[in-house]
């Protein structure tokens, strides 16, 4: 059977969802043969059309798309390039197939001898504007570009690479960082710059909107390389040094990292500098959609001279974040600039507002909240702690963290979107994966309810043991869905594991509601009886399903299914181990403690090369360091 697949423009990116197009409904029937004569329209010949919508007809800033295929005849147009791509990936999805993670072996594709005698029809438009990702973790090239190819996959537009270079993350991979049993391999800046071109070629082919930078202008205003959070000893010139901010009486790097000083604020050299950072910035980038202004990645060290203390933080960022768009605007550049609620930057400032709102987008980060329940918006919200500077605690509860992004409401109405974490550090704490895949759901239903415009996840790019459905669930929640969350799994679990699905959810439910996110991401006493007696229990379940369903393994219907149970089989070891090195830090056995947490580390170092893709070993290791109160073993 002969079909024509016609794209009705030379966007790249319709091109592109044409050659996606071709490469599916070729595996899902290889009976069907693709013609590229476009002046042959014969009645025995097949045809589906990717288009436009008129331009009159809807927003090309919004993403919108209508399939309308009979019998393998019909359309998919959208409201822009990228919209048409979405617009195929769903056609593909209605018709059985299912995107369960980045890489194409994650990927269930259907056999469908009938197709032709299919009829589709859908139109949507997507419910968030801001649906996206941010690179975290350590990530090799191949990690990243599955994972950009996976994004419009599940309705996702965007991608946030931060720094200048994707150096830092890059690098963490490259050098093996955490895992003794690796040799670190050579890496350089020039390596990162070739990497990131590609990455961005990935990005321009599938019409992803492009965020970029975030933290590191301050480093940047210092002549400092942004090559993360790393050290240095470079010696600062007294101008550079009359820089940074002064605190407790000293002014240079704070605590030795660059990317964590901030800087004098109120000097006109520093505003000045900065501005200047940010326009060259641009007028080399124009690729970049969305370019973050951020200050340093740390809290209470901002300048204490006179001049600073005078003004609250946010104050003199929203003075410099005018003063950038005073100098874009000169020089005809139409950048939009996002700028951040986190750390002293949740106060709203108190005299300064922003100009000109349409250019900024608000981007609310509440980095330490719990993620034991969801956002639930409350009558009334409480009033924000009144600002001490250098004497903040970073709330934790979701009604505080509100209440600062409702100060925030009352002085910028335009767009903004929340910027959270579940995949970032809490994750780690949910061995199930279910309870955090919940929390995102609900999350995400409830951003209309908090006049936020869609969600950008800040995580790591290997996040998938056990398996991909937090990710999965908040790309179709942004996108638009009515289906719950119990649907959601469920279409998941079937296309993973197959028959036993059942048994699968019902297991790593159980999981999920032994574990703690907030213990294991240092928030209360390290002794708690709940958690010990919690580990004793999902040790019992964790060996009793292995017992059951691993021993020997099961039957499979594919080689997706195989994938899937091969590391649920893997996953039981990592969490009998974890548990149990948990079970004794809650206990207060400290040496017992650390025994089982070196067990545990060498297993997942021994096993990274071939769970790579599923597990970041230099971020969990990072996590349960800093935060769960673990030591970081530096050898075997």
């Amino acid at each position: 059977m002969y079909i024509q697949i016609e794209c009705a423009s030379h966007s790249d990116t319709i091109l592109f969802a044409g050659s996606e197009l071709k490469h599916y409904l070729s595996k899902i029937n290889n009976s069907l043969s693709f013609s590229s004569d476009t002046m042959n329209r014969d009645n025995n010949r097949k045809r589906i059309l990717l288009g436009l919508f008129p331009s009159d007809t809807c927003s090309p800033d919004e993403d919108e798309y209508e399939i309308e295929i009979s019998h393998l005849n019909g359309y998919i147009k959208g409201s822009n390039p990228r919209s048409v791509l979405l617009g195929v990936y769903q056609y593909l999805t209605l018709l059985g197939c299912r995107f369960l993670r980045p890489g194409k072996e994650y990927e269930k594709i259907p056999s469908i001898p009938n197709i032709e005698e299919l009829s589709i029809s859908q139109r949507q438009k997507a419910r968030y504007h801001h649906r996206g990702v941010c690179i975290e973790g350590a990530d090799s090239p191949e990690n990243i570009l599955e994972f950009i190819d996976w994004l419009p996959k599940l309705g996702y537009n965007s991608f946030f690479l931060q720094f200048e270079l994707p150096y830092a993350f890059l690098n963490l991979w490259y050098s093996h960082k955490n895992n003794p049993l690796s040799s670190p391999e050579d890496f350089s800046l020039e390596k990162a710059a070739e990497i990131s071109a590609v990455i961005d070629e990935e990005l321009r082919k599938r019409g992803l909107k492009h965020h970029r930078v975030g933290h590191g202008w301050t480093c940047s205003v210092l002549d400092q390389n942004t090559l993360g959070w790393v050290s240095s000893d470079a010696k600062l010139s007294e101008e550079q040094l009359s820089m940074t901010a002064l605190v407790d009486g000293e002014r240079g790097f704070y605590k030795g990292i660059p990317i964590n000083t901030n800087l004098c604020y109120s000097n006109p050299q520093v505003v000045s500098s900065f501005v200047q950072k940010v326009v060259d910035y641009s007028l080399a980038h124009p690729e970049v959609d969305y370019l973050h202004i951020w200050l340093a990645d740390a809290f209470n060290n901002h300048c204490e001279c006179d001049a600073c203390k005078n003004h609250l933080p946010s104050d003199l960022y929203v003075h410099i974040l005018n003063e950038i768009d005073q100098a874009l605007t000169r020089k005809n550049l139409s950048t939009k600039i996002v700028f951040l609620l986190y750390e002293e930057l949740l106060w709203a400032p108190e005299k300064e507002r922003l100009i000109h709102p349409e250019r900024f987008v608000m981007m609310f980060a509440p980095i330490s909240r719990t993620f034991l329940r969801s956002y639930d918006i409350p009558e009334t919200l409480p009033e924000p702690p009144k600002y001490q500077r250098n004497q903040i605690t970073l709330p934790v509860n979701l009604e505080e963290n509100l209440s600062f992004l409702a100060q925030w409401q009352n002085i910028f109405k335009g767009d903004a979107f929340d910027y959270d974490y579940p995949l970032g550090r809490a994750h780690y704490g949910d061995m199930g994966y279910v309870h955090i895949a919940r929390i995102i759901y609900e999350d995400i239903h409830n951003l209309k309810k908090l006049n936020l415009n869609g969600y950008i996840s800040c995580q790591e790019l290997r996040c998938f043991l056990p398996n991909g459905l937090p990710n999965y669930i908040m790309g179709k929640c942004l996108m638009g869905t009515d289906s719950s969350f119990e649907e959601l799994a469920t279409e998941y679990f079937q296309a993973a594991y197959g028959e036993q699905w059942e048994d699968c959810l019902s297991y790593l439910s159980s999981l999920s509601a032994l574990c703690d996110c907030d213990y294991y991401n240092g928030k209360g006493n390290r002794i708690n009886p709940q958690v010990t007696a919690n580990m004793k229990q999902l040790l019992q379940t964790v060996q009793n399903f292995h017992q059951k369903y691993l021993t020997p393994a099961p039957d499979f219907a594919s080689s997706v299914e195989k994938l899937f149970w091969e590391h649920l089989d893997y996953h039981s070891e990592y969490c009998i181990l974890l548990a149990q090195a948990l079970l004794f830090l809650s206990e207060g056995n400290t040496s017992e403690a650390e025994a089982a947490w070196k067990t545990f580390t060498h297993y997942i170092c021994s096993q990274e090369c071939k769970f790579q893709k599923a597990l970041d070993v230099y971020r969990v290791i990072e996590v349960s360091t800093n935060y769960a109160g673990f030591p970081l073993i530096e050898k075997f």
